[in-house]
């Protein structure tokens, strides 16, 4: 697997957790990294620890459901950059944890918005400077919630799955264009989003994980990182599960 020498990579929500594994682990195999985040602190903390590994790493305040946002964005990476060859779509919230009878639509909205209409426009964004370059890498952040629908979180699962489902659309459109589109489906993993859900909420989920523990961010950006690799180019369309056993399908 080569490295990454000269790719720039853009992660959402990139200034914690797997989004934040994600960036460092592509600066540490060669990529130079725009981090980009709505917490613009966390998002140059993570940037400044790309360049101790000796990349060139930028952090931008970007709210992906907001189409000006991430248009500024881009435009920001072909200046700074001049090219853009990684995406990885991984800003997102829990949302509501609440019966659907019970959830605020301004909520539903805002879940759908952040995950999906933020997965849709940062692809929107960069496409055509792939296509124009004949290359690039996209990899959007699923969840197996997307593929089994959890209980009392209906928006999120509804927006990951909306998600799987966009990956293998744009997949096919741009497949003979240089350009991979993939997505990743984690169980629960160790990061401040789970700090969210209570005992209660928790223990159902880590129930159904053969493998009785939770993922960790690292091991999602791993997996990311092949996915951008040279050594996955035959590989577009597809939703990796990282689930520990859960999900077999």
């Amino acid at each position: 697997m080569k490295d990454l020498a000269g790719q720039v990579a853009i992660v959402t929500g990139g200034g914690r957790g797997i989004g934040r594994a994600i960036a460092l682990r592509l600066a540490q195999d060669g990529a130079d990294v725009v981090v980009a985040d709505v917490n613009v602190a966390a998002a140059e903390s993570v940037a400044a620890e790309a360049r101790g590994l000796g990349r060139k790493a930028i952090a931008c305040h970007v709210d992906v459901s907001r189409k000006s946002d991430v248009q500024a964005m881009v435009e920001r990476i072909l200046r700074d950059f001049g090219h853009v060859d990684i995406l990885v779509n991984n800003a997102g919230i829990l949302g509501p944890t609440a019966p659907v009878a019970e959830i605020p639509e301004e909520e539903w909205d805002r879940t759908l918005d952040i995950h999906l209409k933020g997965t849709f426009l940062c692809c929107q964004a960069v496409i055509p400077h792939m296509i124009r370059q004949r290359y690039g890498k996209i990899v959007s952040m699923a969840s197996v919630a997307g593929k089994e629908g959890n209980p009392n979180q209906a928006a999120y699962s509804v927006a990951k799955a909306g998600i799987i489902c966009f990956t293998k659309s744009l997949a096919k459109e741009v497949a003979t264009m240089g350009i991979t589109v993939n997505c990743v489906s984690p169980t629960v993993v160790e990061t401040d989003l789970i700090k969210a859900l209570t005992p209660e909420q928790l223990a159902p989920l880590l129930a159904k994980i053969p493998m009785a523990r939770m993922g960790k961010p690292e091991e999602v950006a791993a997996l990311v990182r092949f996915l951008v690799s040279d050594e996955a180019d035959f590989i577009t369309g597809q939703c990796y599960d990282l689930s520990g056993g859960r999900s077999v399908y």
